[in-house]
């Protein structure tokens, strides 16, 4: 965590969770011994949550025991039975059913709580149970399900302080609402809006939430939303153990909902949510639990799957990005005031005034933190995707379920979370009302100009149900914010086209057959060249769209480029009976990252300091196609198709597709990765275009000595025109080297040589979604474009690295 001007920071954004096969530290139960009978009623309290129990209150060192309601103990074959040392204990996977008690055997007695509930998934609570939460402006506890309190803090609109909120919920006035639902310092109860239009009174910087939750700290009320702030079980002042996705923390979201939808101040009792990273990842675990009052959701900058999407990319471990990441959400799970968020320290310090602490909620709510699993210990131990541990965690499983209008925005080289976010976009296909915009670019961009308006409209006409206008105050200041904040020019922020319109029922529901006329998929192209003169700059001027996503064979048809001799590139398959290319998987012979020290604040500036090394002689690969006689546009996932052997077992593979421009430069286009033993495909998800690896450690199995096998490398989803007069190249080389932050624990060493076929019978190839038929289009908000633009500058494109072309020792 870093601060800057003066404003708490968290520019991680969300990468997510590699470890979370820690939740799953529990075996299948042996066979259960019958618990000794109670004698006497326990001291402390134990109850149930939706799928685990949680005592607090024990003795430090209790060795508990929990009894299902035949009597049997529930046996934990990996976990310390015994409490911490602030006498809590949180039994996890436990089967959902009533009668459950925890015991004590201690000085001769047995001692046991009274019978609880563990819960069920959608086994939700009823209608009154929201309809007792109150909810004031600031700081407030919610009791969820489980009994646990969670932090939520009550934003009003810009120009209305809380004294007017409150005085104004007494009269019966309504306020549009969204929620933001976060691990990052989200309910911290300063004011983050101050910090930027009148900083003198913006109280102390601990109490600011952190600018990666500006959605609904900064936008939300300047747009004249009431935003609530959801703190994320186990952080800052919320009680409960930090386990991230799991069905708690899920079922969390469904409660806020639908306790905020309960308020007499919320428009219509329905509420929306937003959020980027963190708090748009954590809307897809919400909407998925299907709250009766969730109006719409605007998931930015999100990941799909915690194995594949981001901690595992091609089965390889992410030790930089991932692993930085999940150290970053221990350190917030620890117990405040000695540890944890700076609100949560500041709040359960003790007052000078008083002594006592300053918030004693707070306070309480730390005694569940020790029970916080380390992820990072665990993810050692689970090397290969376990369903058990990444079902109910996996954001595009959820996605899949969700039935609110949704309007979604990711970046094809989000440095934090990847790509691999497409791969759920196709569980959306039975929602009517779905936008997705995708675009090149990085984690920060998917609130750029060329989406924001867009978003204000969305959440105006879904959510506020009026006539979208977007503030002056956020189109005058626009530019300024994105400079301070990624440190880059940008495109102004336009106005709603609807903003003229009058605030009637017939006009809103015109503008909403408007924006429903909107294409479902829409591809941002060149974003970083919207300014002559500044590349690097936020924003797009042109765009393509689509119909749906994944896209059809026929909108994207699979184009295979074959791997030649002399590192050609060529559509036309090879005519010898033999022929190989082989190169050392030596993972030191390249930078193992683009970017280094900042890197993730780097990686938002306009020109980011990449040092995107070449490929090292006798290190890598390289095919290069003839020069282009068109333009041509490639939208999707591609499938590099490798007739690989190996002197080596197992071995990581790199691919990069990059463009090599009339200039001499050449531009990264999108990686993929695989680790060769994980290449058994699922025979459901594959496609030509879009290998899907089971990533199972049943599937996984070792390279054939001596012979060629084949092995589909996954390539991550991009959108990318390659300009007439430029090339396409395929590079191969050992994992690393290409991206800004993400560090692979790759096994290879320099020692293992890899050989590819490039025969006819046997022949490598990529294949590539080319589409045939394609418009212009321009960006929304953005000058008037009916032809593609001029090629950019090398640099100008955001989140892609560029550097002078140099031939591999192949030749391509």
């Amino acid at each position: 965590m870093s601060t800057k001007a003066g404003v708490v920071s968290n520019r991680t954004g969300l990468a997510l969770a590699v470890g979370f096969a820690a939740a799953a530290i529990f075996a299948a139960p042996a066979s259960a011994a019958i618990a000794p009978a109670t004698t006497d009623a326990a001291a402390f309290v134990a109850k149930g949550s939706v799928g685990e129990a949680y005592v607090t209150g024990a003795t430090e060192g209790d060795n508990l025991i929990l009894v299902n309601a035949s009597g049997a103990t529930i046996p934990e074959s990996d976990a310390n039975l015994s409490t911490d040392s602030k006498g809590s204990k949180v039994f996890r996977e436990v089967t959902p059913g009533t009668g459950y008690t925890v015991r004590l055997v201690k000085d001769g007695k047995v001692f046991g709580t009274a019978p609880f509930k563990v819960l069920a998934k959608d086994e939700n609570p009823s209608q009154s149970f929201y309809n007792a939460i109150k909810l004031k402006a600031g700081l407030n506890y919610v009791t969820v399900r489980d009994g646990i309190k969670i932090a939520m803090t009550v934003r009003p609109p810009l120009g209305v302080s809380k004294a007017q909120f409150d005085a104004a919920i007494a009269a019966g006035t309504k306020y549009p609402t969204f929620i933001e639902y976060s691990g990052y310092q989200t309910a911290a109860p300063g004011n983050l809006l101050d910090t930027f239009l009148n900083p003198s009174s913006a109280g102390p910087e601990a109490l600011l939430p952190a600018s990666s939750t500006s959605v609904g700290a900064v936008i939300g009320p300047l747009l004249g939303f009431a935003v609530v702030s959801v703190q994320m079980r186990g952080s800052g002042c919320s009680g409960g153990a930090f386990d991230l996705f799991g069905l708690p923390t899920t079922y969390d979201g469904y409660d806020a909902v639908e306790a905020v939808a309960a308020q007499s101040w919320v428009k219509g009792n329905k509420v929306g949510m937003g959020g980027i990273s963190f708090s748009g990842i954590s809307q897809l675990f919400t909407g998925g639990t299907q709250p009766p009052h969730l109006a719409a959701l605007t998931p930015l900058s999100v990941t799909d799957d915690v194995y594949s999407g981001t901690g595992f990319p091609g089965g390889i471990f992410n030790k930089g990005f991932a692993f930085s990441w999940i150290s970053q959400r221990m350190d917030d799970a620890k117990p405040a005031p000695a540890g944890g968020q700076p609100w949560a320290k500041y709040l359960t310090a003790n007052d000078p005034g008083t002594g006592q602490p300053r918030d004693q909620q707070c306070l309480d709510n730390q005694n569940l933190r020790l029970q916080t699993i380390n992820s990072n210990e665990m993810i050692q131990k689970y090397p290969a995707r376990e369903s058990r541990i990444y079902s109910d965690r996996s954001p595009g499983a959820w996605l899949a379920k969700v039935k609110a209008p949704v309007f979604l925005v990711g970046a094809f080289h989000d440095e934090q979370t990847g790509a691999h976010f497409t791969e759920s976009l196709g569980g959306l296909k039975n929602n009517r009302k779905v936008w997705i915009t995708l675009q090149n670019g990085v984690h920060a961009d998917s609130l750029g100009p060329s989406t924001i308006t867009r978003w204000a409209e969305f959440m105006n006409l879904y959510v506020a149900d009026r006539i979208p206008k977007v503030s002056d105050l956020v189109i005058s200041f626009s530019s300024l914010l994105y400079n301070q904040l990624v440190e880059a020019p940008s495109l102004p922020v336009k106005q709603s086209r609807f903003a003229a319109m009058a605030d009637t029922s017939a006009n809103r529901t015109a503008a909403k057959r408007v924006f429903e006329r909107d294409p479902r998929v829409t591809i941002l192209m060149d974003n970083g060249n919207a300014i002559a003169g500044k590349p690097g700059a936020l924003g797009a001027t042109w765009g393509v769209a689509f119909k749906n996503w994944p896209l059809s064979s026929s909108e994207a048809k699979p184009t295979t480029y074959y791997f030649r001799s002399a590192g050609k590139l060529a559509t036309s398959k090879p005519t010898a009976s033999n022929g190989t290319a082989s190169y050392v998987a030596d993972p030191s012979a390249r930078s193992k990252q683009t970017l280094t020290g900042a890197g993730e604040a780097d990686s938002w500036k306009a020109q980011p300091p990449y040092h995107w090394d070449p490929i090292a002689a006798g290190k890598g690969l390289g095919f290069t196609s003839p020069t282009l006689t068109k333009d041509s546009l490639f939208v999707g996932p591609a499938s590099a198709n490798l007739w690989l052997k190996s002197t080596k077992g197992d071995t990581d593979i790199q691919i990069a597709v990059s463009e090599v421009r009339p200039d001499g430069k050449e531009t990264l286009v999108q990686n993929g990765w695989l680790r060769a033993s994980f290449r058994k495909l699922s025979t459901t998800k594959s496609t030509a275009l879009d290998p899907f690896p089971t990533f199972l450690a049943a599937d996984k199995a070792n390279l054939p000595t001596g012979q060629f096998t084949l092995v589909r490398v996954p390539v991550f989803a991009f959108g990318h025109v390659f300009r007439k007069g430029s090339k396409i190249r395929v590079g191969i080389t050992a994992a690393g080297g290409d991206r800004q932050i993400w560090d692979f624990d790759t096994l290879d060493n320099g020692t293992t040589t890899n050989t590819l076929s490039l025969s006819k019978t046997k022949p490598s190839a990529i294949v590539m979604p080319l589409v045939p038929k394609w418009k212009v289009l321009s960006a929304p908000g953005a000058t008037a474009v009916t032809k593609l633009p001029a090629l950019p500058p090398a640099t100008a494109l955001r989140g892609q690295p560029s550097r002078t072309y140099a031939p591999a020792s192949n030749g391509g």
